[in-house]
């Protein structure tokens, strides 16, 4: 039987969760981006954390948070070399929470969500 799959951690959905081309048609399907391949390139381009920091934040292992950091690259270039929309929705994932008590410094929700001391 296999393993069933763990949600990966995610501070808070995007606030906006469809891009595409301003001044063309959309050039094919939609990409689907999930929620916590969004997160991966959140923490790792937009916050400049490492893989491995990335991979304690989402609850991760190292190698886990890389493949999920592959996949989203793949489909954002998709999107702009291809001239497609891109959506983000769906995946499996749990929003941070201040139950959860251990948001790192890149955490969106780090002002409900004290760092574990």
């Amino acid at each position: 039987m296999p393993r069933p799959c763990k949600r990966r951690r995610v501070c808070a959905e995007p606030s906006c969760g469809r891009f595409g081309p301003a001044n063309c048609a959309a050039n094919g399907p939609a990409v689907v981006m999930t929620l916590d391949e969004y997160e991966s390139i959140r923490l790792i381009d937009g916050e400049e954390m490492t893989q491995e920091e990335c991979a304690q934040q989402m609850n991760v292992a190292r190698t886990t948070a890389q493949a999920i950091y592959a996949s989203a690259r793949r489909k954002l270039a998709q999107c702009l070399v291809k001239g497609r929309e891109l959506r983000i929705e769906g995946g499996e994932y749990e929003i941070c929470s201040e139950k959860a008590n251990v948001c790192k410094h890149a955490c969106r929700m780090k002002h409900i969500c004290p760092k574990k001391q």
